[in-house]
């Protein structure tokens, strides 16, 4: 709020001594009081008898080599007004040092917590209800009669009334209600931040918990293909050697039958050569002889026949087995090649298609190519739509040799290139 201004009674001027005037061109100035004391007689020299009792001029005049003149002096009024504003400063300067400053709000009270205040209210709560049993013992002594069990039960209430009032006094205290409700909304936020911490740090756990599970998931996956890998290629190369050695005894049997029909035919030989020897010396043995000899090599003969028979079997049959193998090893490998090569050509179509169309991963649902790709792409998921497709195509089939006819694309017909230089900017 704006002060009025100061008057001259209340702030009275300093004591001021003037100074005699001077003549000639420093005469004296007038102050900002007035002053109407006489000047001291040590101050003026003593007048001369030559000059019949006046004092001669004390400095040369103005104007000479030594004195230039002086400045024109102000008005009386702008010198009144310098002292005005100078009075002003100083009541201002004196009024802003006595101001005092704001009074700070006074301090929450130190006990102001949720807890505290729950301990007081369940205190209040049990002195509120003892007061209540008081004063209806109170109103019985009344109604009875009892003047000394009525002024007793008045202590005993006044008593508790007291400790009530004790007890709600910081309640009371300015700025309780206030920390208090600061401090039970920053225990909510805290409890809430707190709460949505766990929340964040619970779904972090679940989802980490989940890639994990499904990183185990796939590393078990592999774990079980490779295993799988792992198991046939023993279990075909256990039976390949069990064939490898199986068909190995078969033809060492094999060979052992063989020999046996060469030691058969030597025997026969020798037997033929030791019956000319003795029948040159004139020794001839008897036709039993050699009808048992005939008879025992024509069994030996057949047995050794029959062994070469089964032994040729089962060599077939190992030898077909072993051609099964291979014949499920070579699909196996061929069925992995053609894999290979529909996943390149799986591949090269995704290129293709993100070049026309874009990355589909980048693509969300409501993507305005969505639906072309939806119709471009029908007839992977819907076999009525790849029929219906199919029989739109079959309508423009013609004969081989028809002058406008044309194979169907494998793929994407592809746009030719640029044809000029304003059509190569158009396309970039």
């Amino acid at each position: 709020m704006a002060q009025p201004p100061p008057f001259a009674g209340r702030f009275p001027p300093p004591p001021f001594r003037p100074f005699p005037p001077l003549p000639g061109p420093f005469a004296a100035r007038p102050g900002p009081f007035a002053a109407a004391a006489a000047p001291p007689p040590f101050l003026l020299p003593p007048p001369g008898p030559e000059a019949g009792g006046e004092a001669g001029p004390r400095f040369p005049p103005c104007g000479g080599p030594f004195f230039p003149p002086l400045p024109p002096r102000p008005p009386a009024e702008e010198e009144a007004a310098a002292a005005q504003r100078q009075q002003d400063e100083l009541w201002l300067s004196q009024f802003l040092g006595r101001r005092r400053a704001a009074r700070p709000p006074p301090p929450p009270p130190a006990g102001a917590s949720p807890s505290s205040a729950r301990e007081l209210a369940v205190a209040a709560l049990g002195r509120v209800a003892r007061l209540a049993a008081l004063c209806r013992a109170l109103r019985r002594r009344e109604a009875e009669g009892d003047g000394a069990g009525w002024a007793e039960a008045r202590e005993e209430a006044e008593e508790a009334r007291r400790e009530l009032q004790e007890i709600v006094r910081p309640l009371r205290e300015p700025g309780y209600p206030e920390a208090l409700r600061r401090k039970a909304e920053r225990a909510r936020r805290r409890r809430l931040r707190l709460q949505r911490r766990r929340q964040q740090a619970r779904a972090a756990r679940e989802e980490e918990a989940a890639r994990a599970a499904e990183r185990e998931a796939r590393i078990d996956q592999w774990r079980a293909k490779r295993i799988q890998e792992v198991e046939e290629k023993n279990r075909e190369r256990e039976l390949k050697a069990a064939a490898d050695s199986v068909l190995s005894e078969v033809r060492k049997k094999q060979a052992d039958t063989k020999r046996m029909v060469d030691i058969l035919r030597a025997l026969e030989k020798l037997r033929k050569l030791r019956k000319e020897a003795a029948g040159r010396k004139g020794v001839c043995p008897p036709p039993s002889a050699d009808e048992a000899f005939e008879n025992q090599v024509e069994s030996l003969k057949t047995l050794l026949k029959n062994r070469t028979e089964l032994y040729e079997a089962e060599e077939r049959a190992l030898r077909v087995m072993l051609e099964g193998e291979q014949e499920e090893e070579r699909k196996r490998e061929m069925e992995k090649k053609q894999k290979k090569e529909r996943e390149k050509l799986l591949q090269q179509k995704l290129e293709i298609d993100s070049k026309l169309f874009g990355d589909p991963a980048e693509f969300p649902l409501a993507h305005l190519l969505q639906p072309f790709r939806e119709y471009y792409l029908q007839a992977e998921h819907s076999v009525a739509a790849l029929i219906q497709i199919r029989h739109e195509w079959d309508q423009f089939l013609v004969p081989a040799d028809h002058p406008e006819g044309s194979c169907i694309p494998p793929g994407w017909v592809l746009p030719s290139p640029p044809t000029n230089d304003t059509w190569a900017t158009a396309v970039r």
